[in-house]
């Protein structure tokens, strides 16, 4: 058997890593977490999710005391730096509401009340720039992003500065919002969710900058799945926005919401074939080693594995 960094976990032996850790979430808690057309259950958050959240819980514990270690050693006064985490996938693979339900049950934890979760969208360059530089379709690509200004923020989190403001993005209007800001005031985990997280570079051909995105994480996830079965997962999002989000008139995307199904299952292939799937394959799932856990999904976007990498 070939050698890997990474242990494998079935679903049932990662549940009994839990241990006697209870299950926060209620049915109602999971209805208000769940994305559009997501299908996780209680049941799999208590297998897969509760079992994250206790490791995590004590890889923060182990960070807390390394500070109070260094801090000893500096005679110092210890200072209460964020634990970061990293949380990586592709479009429709059901990265965010793995973030959602994260911050969830890990501010149930006393040690760490306050978790934020920030989403790279609000790092997207403003429509009209990515219209001006002629990259509008290649929205979500490396080069779509201010990564100067994701890395500044990053940095900061990590120098212990408060009040940090992040630009918040509309996926109604498929744009920045103008002069409106999610504020995160040193909290003590915080959650960064996006697709290329976990790159070192920005895909442009430019000589590598010196920091990366990547290198602030101190713990980092990659929610998988069958490329096939995202490009499914994706289309059937399509067609449930095209009777939510795009009929309303002040949506991007209201032109598709009278789309007949054979007009709207062409419209949703094309999308993915010619922007999601490049963008997958070139960019986000070569990330994918980099994590130190991956969630792998079946085709019913349960979790059947769990791969932990061996530090």
């Amino acid at each position: 058997m070939a050698l890997s960094r990474y242990q494998r976990f079935t679903r049932r032996e990662w549940a009994r890593l839990r241990a006697e850790t209870a299950l926060t979430l209620t049915e109602d808690d999971l209805v208000a977490l769940r994305g559009l057309n997501d299908r996780v259950s209680l049941d799999e958050v208590l297998d897969i999710y509760v079992p994250l959240a206790r490791l995590i819980n004590l890889q923060v514990a182990a960070s807390q005391a390394l500070h109070g270690t260094m801090a000893t050693f500096l005679n110092t006064k210890a200072v209460g730096v964020p634990y970061l985490i990293g949380l990586a996938g592709s479009v429709a693979v059901g990265k965010s509401t793995t973030a959602r339900i994260m911050q969830a049950l890990l501010r149930r934890w006393p040690a760490h009340s306050r978790v934020d979760l920030v989403a790279t969208d609000g790092f997207l360059y403003p429509r009209r720039v990515l219209e001006q530089r002629g990259i509008l379709q290649r929205k979500g690509f490396p080069e779509s992003y201010d990564l100067r200004a994701l890395v500044t923020f990053l940095s900061r989190v990590k120098a212990g500065a408060g009040e940090l403001a992040v630009p918040l993005y509309s996926h109604l209007t498929y744009d920045i919002v103008p002069e409106q800001f999610q504020i995160v005031d040193r909290p003590d985990v915080l959650i960064v969710e996006g697709l290329n997280i976990l790159q070192a570079g920005d895909g442009s051909g430019r000589p590598a900058q010196r920091v990366f995105v990547s290198d602030f994480f101190d713990f980092t996830i990659y929610v998988d799945a069958e490329v096939g079965d995202i490009r499914r997962w994706y289309i059937e999002r399509f067609f449930a926005l095209r009777q939510t989000a795009f009929r309303d008139p002040s949506s991007y995307f209201h032109r598709y919401a009278d789309l007949t199904d054979e007009e709207a299952q062409a419209v949703a292939s094309r999308i993915w074939h010619e922007i999601n799937e490049p963008n997958l394959l070139e960019n986000i799932l070569p990330t994918r080693e980099r994590a130190h856990l991956i969630l792998e999904q079946g085709a019913d976007h349960a979790v059947r594995h769990v791969r932990l990498q061996k530090r």
